[in-house]
């Protein structure tokens, strides 16, 4: 019996510590919206983004959340309430919670998401940032400029005297290389080279390899004069940028809609590159960048 109740005990007091490290379900009722971002550089500069926005158009104040986790510790803290907002990518949201098949339409997936959303946890998918961060298959800037590229479908001509360089996960996907190489009909003179994501971009300058598979909004792109090529096929599932808030906050602050939308289209995928290159490449502070990119944007007046 002795050991039963020291057992209860320490339960209660776990459940005590989880619940206390649990943002307040309730803040909203002194005009505080609580907005998360998930754990890597860029949801960093856009939680902070958002939490601006909020404050210098509105008479609310935001509770930040940084670093919160994953998609899917946010999508569990926003359908719970313990959230107001977070910015989400379409395709992850879309195969990730939903479960659903890749689609590469980004506006049939926007649309369907939406509908998803509202119905299944009343949530509200906003309008695009204006950029998506997905995989992109880079080259060096003096080669674009050389051959007039742009797109994949001009680089396939190119390809049997280019090397390849990807990492084992682009390789091995069923939405990697295999599924691009025939959808573009890129055939290499030598199979790609399997290698580490952090040495891709070094090889690409010192002239290893001569195309590579990364992140559509890596920072290096923009410090390195990198050129990503336009997937002109859409073969890429599509990875808007969206901010998700819930409906009930929404309806409680009407004003936080008008706030929150006045965002839609404002940054490029070129911008949200410099952007992260600020913080990651110059180690400047994220609100600094943050507050001076929405000032050149115009988005600084209440």
């Amino acid at each position: 019996m002795k050991k039963f109740l020291v057992f209860c005990f320490c339960i209660f007091a776990v459940v005590l510590v989880i619940a206390s490290c649990q943002p307040n379900v309730e803040s909203n009722n002194d005009g505080k919206i609580i907005v998360a971002s998930k754990d890597f550089t860029e949801q960093d500069i856009l939680g902070e983004l958002l939490a601006q926005q909020i404050e210098s158009t509105t008479n609310l104040k935001v509770i930040r959340r940084p670093r919160l986790g994953g998609s899917f510790v946010c999508h569990s803290a926003i359908t719970a309430g313990q959230i107001d907002a977070y910015i989400e990518y379409t395709g992850t949201a879309f195969t990730g919670i939903l479960k659903q098949k890749t689609i590469n339409d980004p506006k049939v997936v926007y649309e369907k998401l939406k509908q998803a959303y509202a119905q299944q946890f009343n949530l509200e998918i906003m309008p695009s940032l204006g950029f998506e961060n997905t995989f992109a298959m880079i080259i060096r800037g003096e080669d674009a400029r050389r051959y007039s590229i742009q797109t994949l479908s001009q680089a396939a001509q190119y390809t049997p005297q280019w090397r390849g360089g990807f990492g084992y996960e682009f390789l091995e996907r069923e939405d990697g290389f295999a599924g691009l190489a025939k959808t573009y009909d890129l055939r290499f003179a030598k199979p790609p080279q399997n290698m580490d994501l952090g040495l891709i971009y070094r090889a690409l300058l010192q002239k290893l390899v001569d195309i590579v598979a990364g992140n559509s909004t890596d920072g290096q792109i923009s410090r390195l004069g990198l050129v990503v090529l336009k997937d002109d096929k859409q073969y890429f599932p599509p990875y808007e940028a969206v901010p998700i808030v819930r409906k009930e906050t929404l309806q409680k602050y009407p004003e936080l809609k008008i706030a929150i939308a006045q965002l839609a289209g404002k940054i490029s995928a070129d911008e949200m590159r410099q952007l992260n290159n600020l913080v990651e490449g110059e180690f400047k502070d994220v609100k600094d960048v943050v507050r001076k990119f929405r000032k050149d944007k115009g988005l600084d007046l209440k």
